[in-house]
């Protein structure tokens, strides 16, 4: 289908936002063509399943003794599964035993996702959706829950469409875009996978992004867009904790792996990046994947209605 892809969620963080200041105005604001349509396409790996246990710590033949992936059993839904941070998601979570639904909105990069996948041993299965379409991301959700019996995990990681001018400048539409965007999908998604949670007793919501204190100038509605979403997280887990669904928020100080290599001012975002920093080292792809999984995972089964804080204290929580 044409149209921008809306899996860029490489800079969707509070941390990133002098990123988005330099960058993120060319590159969201091609997602304004957001009411584009296209059937569901479904892509299925094959099962490895020994070679999937083995990767994923899972039990071997001969091998009792080694423990079930963090996920094992579960079924996850990543949407802005083709961008790098849902990218590496879907691969810790596929290695940590689950089954992952890929959803985007191209599906040569959902495929190439699918593909690392299933050569390390997991289950993967990709699907073209808009998740901003209420009827294909009902199509999605319920196609998934009746294939799969159960829906465990969601996470929403597409980009909102964001155009960045200072308040005095820029139009009423564009400053309102990304904040409903950001709105209506994650309502969307999270209400589509509650369906069926709620039957179960059990499931897990997952954001990312969340909001803070910090802001900068000429980020027109993104910023609002964020704090929306989190808005809407305290909402969510407010009336699905009574059945056992937990909704969390996880927030980065930036992740310098996504930033584009041909984007402006690179260099000085990396070294504010790193700066703001109050480790020795910032947050990589692989930590919010670790990250995802342990809050996606039983282990955290107590925590609901919160901010997971990855920033290596870049962001101070309050």
């Amino acid at each position: 289908m044409a149209g921008t892809e809306y899996t860029a969620s490489d800079v969707l963080n509070p941390g990133q936002l002098r990123a988005l200041a330099t960058h993120g105005a060319q590159e969201h604001s091609e997602g304004t063509h957001h009411n584009l349509r296209g059937g569901l396409a479904m892509a299925t790996n094959a099962d490895r399943t020994n070679r999937a246990n083995q990767l994923n710590g899972g039990p071997q033949e001969g091998d009792e003794s080694r423990p079930a992936g963090a996920l094992q059993g579960k079924t996850a839904l990543i949407y802005g599964a083709g961008g790098p941070i849902g990218g590496a998601v879907a691969r810790t979570f596929a290695a940590e035993g689950a089954t992952v639904y890929l959803a985007g909105r191209t599906q040569s990069r959902l495929d190439k996702v699918a593909r690392d996948i299933g050569e390390a041993g997991g289950t993967a299965h990709t699907a073209v959706v808009d998740a901003l379409d209420e009827t294909q991301v009902d199509a999605f959700v319920d196609g998934v829950a009746k294939k799969a019996k159960r829906i465990d995990i969601t996470f929403n990681l597409i980009s909102y469409g964001d155009v960045q001018q200072p308040l005095m400048e820029i139009a009423a539409d564009d400053f309102a875009q990304p904040i409903s965007n950001a709105v209506r999908t994650h309502f969307l998604t999270t209400r589509a996978a509650a369906r069926h949670m709620i039957r179960q007793r059990s499931g897990v919501v997952l954001m990312f992004g969340g909001s803070g204190p910090q802001t900068l100038p000429g980020l027109g509605g993104f910023k609002v867009a964020l704090d929306a979403m989190e808005g809407l997280r305290r909402q969510w887990a407010t009336e699905l904790g009574k059945d056992g669904v937990r909704v969390v928020t996880m927030v980065t100080g930036g992740i310098i792996e996504t930033l584009p290599w041909q984007m402006e001012g690179r260099e000085e975002v990396v070294r504010e990046i790193a700066a703001a920093a109050h480790l020795n080292r910032t947050a990589t792809l692989e930590d919010v994947g670790n990250v995802a999984a342990w809050i996606a995972s039983d282990r955290a089964g107590a925590i609901t209605d919160a901010t997971v804080n990855l920033s290596s204290g870049a962001i101070v929580d309050y």
